[in-house]
């Protein structure tokens, strides 16, 4: 028997999060309630892309550790690994063929190009599919509280030079 409720989020819900990859890319989510996130990407493949209210699995699985997992319309699939108590993560991202041969098609709102990023998605190729599997190191951390549309609401490229310093 486990010493924490595995069904509490409240620890995470409402939590902004920006960190970086061994690999160098950069990113930032917003657990924004109990299955829907926002989030955006600085840098790496497909940086600059942005997205909202995107469906995911989002579980608790030790005292600090949540698990989120979604498939996203371009097909992509992500399985990402929090710890907050030691501020590390570790993603794995399956990226479709199509992405890893032409990335530049993802970087956009993508809110606003559902269709189209559908219609790449089963044009494919899907295979053979590129899996990024990394660790990260949490680099900010602040509460937000649940369903803040402002927390995450434009691309990284709009963001002052000194985010997320300049973030309370």
């Amino acid at each position: 028997m486990s010493s924490f409720d595995k069904n509490d989020l409240s620890g995470f819900i409402g939590k902004h999060l920006v960190y970086t990859y061994d690999n160098g890319w950069n990113y930032e989510i917003y657990v924004k309630n109990a299955n829907t996130l926002d989030y955006r990407i600085h840098s790496g493949l497909v940086g600059n892309r942005w997205v909202k209210d995107q469906q995911a699995y989002i579980v608790r699985v030790g005292e600090s550790i949540y698990k989120i997992s979604w498939t996203e319309p371009t097909g992509t699939d992500v399985s990402l690994i929090v710890n907050l108590g030691d501020k590390l993560f570790h993603g794995t991202i399956f990226f479709p063929r199509w992405i890893m041969n032409n990335p530049e098609k993802t970087v956009c709102f993508q809110n606003d190009h559902i269709p189209l990023m559908n219609s790449y998605r089963d044009a494919g190729p899907a295979y053979p599919t590129e899996v990024i599997d990394e660790f990260a190191t949490i680099t900010f951390v602040r509460d937000c509280g649940p369903d803040d549309d402002s927390v995450i609401a434009c691309a990284a490229s709009e963001l002052p030079k000194d985010f997320p310093a300049n973030l309370r």
